[in-house]
């Protein structure tokens, strides 16, 4: 049985370790691309990303961010909306040294705006194979559910 809470917990920890993720708005034809998630742990079930304002995202919608942990052990599914949120304040709390890289202006960068996901349900799914499953792939056994890691389909990310 999945444990709801620890599989989101998990979810924001694998972020904070690796915040990579695809988003791509729904419906728009066009290809997810990668960014580099900014997390406010005060803000709960919301994504930021630093992008220019001729990005493709930054016309907003409804959007969906994929996730892969860097161990390959853990991977989301988010659906939401994303829109341009050029709250100073919050620019100011989520500036760092990688994002300056990208915008020589600084945070008055006229290119520079801050894009927010607003995620209204997720999937997760946590790899942890058990010792008696990977023995089982090995030697080309099957593997019971229970053995396969945890699942869970949620309306909040929040643990």
């Amino acid at each position: 049985m999945t444990d709801t809470a620890k599989i989101k917990q998990d979810l924001w920890d694998k972020m904070a370790d690796s915040p990579y993720v695809m988003v791509g708005l729904t419906g728009s034809g066009e290809h997810s691309e990668p960014l580099t998630a900014q997390l406010d742990k005060d803000l709960v079930d919301t994504l930021f990303f630093f992008v220019g304002k001729d990005n493709r995202l930054a016309k907003g919608g409804d959007a969906m961010a994929q996730f892969v942990s860097k161990g390959h052990d853990f991977f989301a599914c988010m659906s939401g909306s994303a829109k341009i949120d050029n709250d100073f304040a919050m620019i100011e709390k989520l500036w760092n040294k990688q994002v300056e890289a990208w915008f020589p202006g600084g945070k008055n960068d006229p290119n520079l705006a801050l894009l927010r996901f607003d995620i209204d349900s997720a999937e997760l799914w946590e790899a942890d194979v058990s010792l008696t499953g990977r023995l089982k792939m090995l030697f080309g056994g099957d593997i019971k559910p229970s053995e396969a890691g945890s699942h869970a389909k949620v309306d909040t990310t929040a643990a």
